[in-house]
């Protein structure tokens, strides 16, 4: 009696093809859209940094802030009412360690839930050990990856990083350049003297590559309260009724 063949979407050698590509693609946005509808994250404060900061090392002052922050900003969240899951924001890292391990501990230890975007890479990245259990993800796609990124944040802030940082920094800074997105995202460019000496932004403004109201798309911060103080007066927050994600949606052009 012969076998039935598998399903297609059973299929491992199907679905590791070329062909599948499609498939593993949409997989990386509905499964996480799945995950955050059932526990009800509405929205985001997106955390970039370097996944080679250590206390004690070069970054380490910002391996200490950054759980500063990330302890205040799931704080605060925490006291506001109507928060879906205990918080009306939820601390977004990159899943990883140095920097986003900073992020996710020091939401871990104010109390609340925070998400870890992994990606597999040749150099083995890890999820942390303080992601929600519920709320860590793993991508093979940067692309899908940084979508979610985008899609929930309803603030950045960019420690000292390398060219990951980068990446996702100004992939976040292009969208709100072009307004592609029906909201604003404040970008809090956190450690003023690294991110003035890495990136000359003032010359893209003097080789007119950029306008100079472009300069005002961030800002910079050094110390956590100050960081707050901002986030507080800058965010939008998801109206308390809101128990599903908020996503940032794309802009309709004007006809």
């Amino acid at each position: 009696m012969a076998h039935s063949p598998p399903l297609a979407y059973h299929d491992p050698k199907f679905i590791d093809s070329d062909d599948g590509r499609p498939v593993r693609i949409v997989s990386e946005y509905l499964a996480p859209l799945q995950r955050f509808s059932e526990a009800c994250v509405t929205a985001t404060v997106v955390f970039f940094g370097s996944a080679r900061a250590r206390s004690g090392g070069v970054l380490g002052r910002y391996v200490d802030e950054a759980v500063e922050l990330a302890r205040l900003v799931t704080e605060w969240s925490r006291s506001l009412p109507g928060g879906a899951g205990g918080e009306r924001l939820t601390v977004c890292s990159g899943g990883g360690p140095g920097i986003m391990e900073a992020a996710n501990r020091g939401a871990a230890l104010a109390g609340g839930r925070s998400i870890g975007l992994n990606i597999g890479l040749p150099q083995e990245q890890r999820p942390n050990s303080f992601i929600t259990p519920e709320l860590s993800f793993e991508f093979h796609y940067f692309f899908m990856r940084k979508l979610w990124f985008a899609h929930l944040a309803h603030a950045l802030v960019a420690f000292p990083g390398g060219f990951g940082t980068f990446d996702e920094l100004f992939e976040i800074l292009t969208l709100a350049q072009t307004r592609k997105l029906d909201r604003t995202i404040p970008v809090l460019l956190y450690g003023s003297s690294y991110w003035k000496e890495v990136i000359n932004f003032e010359a893209l403004v003097r080789h007119g590559t950029i306008a100079r109201e472009d300069l005002g798309l961030f800002c910079f911060v050094d110390d956590p309260p100050a960081a707050l103080a901002l986030l507080k007066s800058r965010i939008v927050l998801p109206h308390e009724s809101v128990r599903t994600p908020c996503f940032a949606r794309s802009r309709v052009p004007a006809q």
